[in-house]
């Protein structure tokens, strides 16, 4: 099993940059698949980016393409979500995932755990 903790969210200007971390314990990153999702008020939570347990693939929600990259550091057993150009519409709780039936997957019900989430908020 392991356990995921977030960090890494703020408030920010609309065209600015942030950088999300997820800090995996209790097993390695490259064991899973992992996935960002986010959730903003009275909204369902959504599909932001994903990558492959191989590491060797990603997938991204059309909304944050070109703007978002996902990426993994096996020393440091850390996932990223580096998010640039950011806008208000990306304002939402960030959470990490991991997926342990699956190489890559994009929906919620592939993900086994989740972490407690990351605030961001971006102003206009």
């Amino acid at each position: 099993q392991v356990q995921l903790e977030e960090s890494g969210g703020g408030l920010v200007q609309a065209g600015d940059s942030l950088s999300l971390s997820c800090v995996a314990s209790g097993r390695t990153v490259s064991t899973y698949a992992m996935g960002w999702f986010r959730q903003a008020p009275g909204k369902e939570r959504e599909f932001v980016a994903a990558l492959s347990r191989s590491g060797g693939s990603t997938d991204y929600a059309d909304s944050v393409k070109g703007r978002f990259t996902i990426s993994r550091d096996n020393a440091k057993n850390t996932v990223f979500l580096q998010m640039v150009s950011l806008k208000p519409a990306d304002t939402a709780v960030y959470y990490c995932a991991a997926a342990s039936r699956y190489e890559l997957t994009i929906t919620t019900k592939g993900y086994d755990y989740w972490g407690q989430g990351t605030q961001v908020t971006v102003s206009s």
